[in-house]
């Protein structure tokens, strides 16, 4: 045990967020992603949301300020009826966390499938939230 990490992180996650570099991008994906044939490196965070997990991980990783949007969605496929209420609790937990924080990318589902394949690690969580897969760019400690 450590004092002041989430429990939530793993010894595996804190290692894949401590070897990422700037501009390296994370994926936080839902229980529908398939994250196990897209990861280059998975982590495990079954049991999880993706809120929870989103919270802990941006109490250590900071975003990148060098591009317009360093926090990525996966956009809703035109004709598909879903409003993702999830995405108003990442846009506080994001700003909860001082970050800093313009506003989402949305990105077209099958890039951001090409996206997610370039990722420095894919987290798998439990989430049952439709449109909850989520992309953070790294950033620096200033």
């Amino acid at each position: 045990m450590l004092k002041g990490i989430p429990g939530i992180l793993s010894p595996d996650l804190l290692k894949v967020i401590m070897e990422m570099g700037h501009g390296d991008e994370i994926v936080i994906a839902d229980g529908n992603f398939p994250s196990a044939s897209i990861a280059q490196r998975l982590v495990r965070c079954d049991g999880h949301g993706t809120v929870p997990v989103l919270e802990a991980v941006l109490k250590l990783f900071p975003l990148d300020t060098y591009v317009d949007r360093a926090v990525a969605l996966m956009a809703v496929t035109p004709g598909d009826k879903v409003q993702p209420v999830i995405w108003e609790q990442y846009r506080r937990s994001v700003i909860a966390s001082g970050e800093p924080f313009r506003d989402f990318e949305y990105v077209e589902r099958f890039a951001f499938y090409e996206r997610a394949r370039k990722a420095y690690a894919v987290i798998a969580t439990g989430e049952s939230a439709l449109y909850a897969n989520i992309i953070l760019k790294k950033g620096v400690i200033q």
